[in-house]
């Protein structure tokens, strides 16, 4: 059902149930540069359950970025509701702001202030919360709460991000790709924090690019693109709608490009009716098959292109992934403009 800015406050809570985050039919458009109409939001109804971490994913200008900053009170919608916790940001604006919690995907802090001033800063904004001393721990920066800003690490400023949002002790947290541009032991120190979280009951809205991260935190996750909900469900049950258990990708060399663009047509046709492949696409040169049984399909695939004197210049496997299910539903990789 699609609630409007006109439908009764009823009968939205009767929509909404218990969801800690609740949204019925969104929109919003922005006017263009050139004087076009682009509609960022067009029609969302989305429910995250209380104490779960649920990810929105998408390319960017999909839609996302203005989806959350809509749930965070930043910014208006055209039409469609949202509630949280049953309220909503034009009736309960100061309740919201003590229950929410918001990690942005980059926060600029005045670096001659230290951590810790910075955290009392943000914990005077809240009428009750976390100590100082218990927002340091949870980041992880003993060493460094009287550190100037400035000295500090790009996964330490990230990590004092995540205090910041924290210090309130929030029932919902927003995380705008809180991983971005750390090295991979930063990354994994944060999904420490943000399992520790979950496991706290706290529910939890992930924005990301790395679906790894998706997989590994997320219990459910939406895909969004040209600002629709294009698939929803856990990781594993969009993983499933790959079509195999395994991807296959390989490519064919040629150093002449009229005989390359003959060969992967040859190639085409020769995989297409190979038993265990349950479906093919060529991308940017590289074929890219869903396959059951990988033991067994691999060699009918080697035999098939042997058979029609193809050389192959890449040939590699992997388990399929929530990148395998993007890239099948948009044609574009996550970090395509």
């Amino acid at each position: 059902m699609s609630a409007t800015q006109n439908s009764s406050p009823q009968a939205a809570a009767s929509a909404c149930g218990t969801a800690s985050l609740c949204i019925r039919g969104l929109h919003k458009s922005f006017a263009a540069p050139r004087g076009e109409t682009v509609r960022a939001v067009d029609g969302i109804d989305l429910d995250v359950s209380p104490g779960e971490c649920f990810g929105l994913l998408g390319p960017n200008g999909a839609g996302k970025t203005t989806t959350i900053e809509i749930c965070e009170g930043l910014t208006t919608p055209d039409s469609g509701t949202v509630e949280l916790f049953g309220l909503n940001w034009r009736s309960n604006a100061d309740e919201l702001r003590q229950r929410i919690g918001v990690q942005l995907q980059e926060t600029q802090f005045p670096e001659k202030l230290t951590a810790e001033e910075i955290l009392r800063l943000f914990r005077s904004f809240y009428r009750r919360g976390l100590t100082i001393d218990e927002s340091v721990r949870i980041a992880q920066l003993e060493e460094k709460r009287r550190a100037r800003v400035g000295g500090l690490s790009g996964g330490q400023k990230q990590r004092l991000a995540m205090a910041t949002a924290l210090v309130g002790d929030p029932e919902l947290l927003f995380l705008d790709e809180p991983t971005t541009g750390l090295d991979p032991q930063a990354r994994r120190h944060l999904w420490d924090l943000v399992d520790d979280l979950k496991r706290s009951g706290r529910t939890i809205i992930l924005t990301t690019h790395y679906m790894e991260e998706a997989e590994r935190l997320c219990d459910r996750v939406a895909i969004m693109d040209h600002g629709k909900v294009i698939a929803l469900g856990t990781p594993k049950e969009l993983i499933a709608t790959v079509g195999g258990d395994d991807i296959v990708e390989f490519a064919v060399g040629s150093s002449d490009p009229l005989v390359q663009k003959s060969a992967h047509a040859v190639a085409a046709g020769a995989v297409a009716s190979i038993p265990g492949v349950s479906s093919h696409r060529v991308d940017e040169s590289l074929h890219q098959l869903s396959v059951s049984e990988l033991h067994t399909t691999v060699p009918k695939i080697f035999a098939a292109l042997r058979e029609q004197g193809l050389h192959l210049s890449e040939f590699r496997t992997h388990s399929a992934s929530l990148e395998d299910v993007f890239v099948r539903l948009t044609g574009r990789n996550l970090r395509d403009e």
